[in-house]
């Protein structure tokens, strides 16, 4: 089992290079997977070139490059900042994913990368599918479906009044933080 995460970790860092950033980021996010399983099962766990690979992921997490588009430098940028911290902690961001009175937690490569394809499959219906569907459920380890009636739902969703009110209560206080933002950005100005 050591040979063969050996052999495909030596093979996947030259894909890191690649002009296409959706394969760069694939080969990021499977190294990642690749170390965190690998660091699992063998606690004395070594990457021959591990400076070299952290030089290059510390590259790709802090990628500049003005050629590329901004989105793509975004997208590259926050993926590869989370593979390098798995590379060279072993450390994860832990993520929760909301759905319905319900919340599902991603701990681990494996997860994310499990709910991430079920995510392009099933597109918006994602959250459905995690209350209702049993197969869905039993792969992210989450029980039997929840039983709710019409009037358990209905307590537990906010009234429309409600949710007006706090909606006007943060703009509020994001106009009255934006204008005191401004107001210090004119006070600046005033000492040159």
């Amino acid at each position: 089992m050591k040979k063969i995460f050996e052999t495909h970790l030596a093979k996947l860092p030259c894909l890191l290079s690649c002009g296409n950033v959706d394969m760069r980021i694939a080969a990021g996010e499977t190294m990642a997977l690749l170390f965190e399983l690998a660091r699992d099962i063998y606690d004395d766990f070594e990457f021959n070139d591990m400076e070299l690979l952290c030089c290059k992921l510390k590259g790709l997490a802090t990628d500049s490059n003005k050629y590329r588009a901004k989105t793509d430098r975004k997208k590259q940028r926050s993926v590869f900042r989370d593979v390098l911290k798995t590379v060279e902690d072993g450390d994860f961001d832990p993520e929760t994913i909301t759905f319905g009175p319900e919340c599902m937690y991603i701990d681990s490569w494996v997860k994310k990368r499990t709910y991430e394809t079920f995510k392009e499959l099933l597109a918006s219906g994602i959250r459905f599918h995690l209350q209702a569907n049993e197969f869905v459920r039993s792969v992210f380890e989450l029980g039997p479906p929840l039983l709710l009636d019409a009037a358990t739902l209905k307590a537990n969703k906010t009234s429309r009044v409600e949710r007006h009110f706090y909606n006007s209560a943060v703009s509020k206080a994001r106009t009255k933080a934006r204008n005191k933002f401004r107001d210090k950005r004119a006070d600046i100005g005033e000492y040159f």
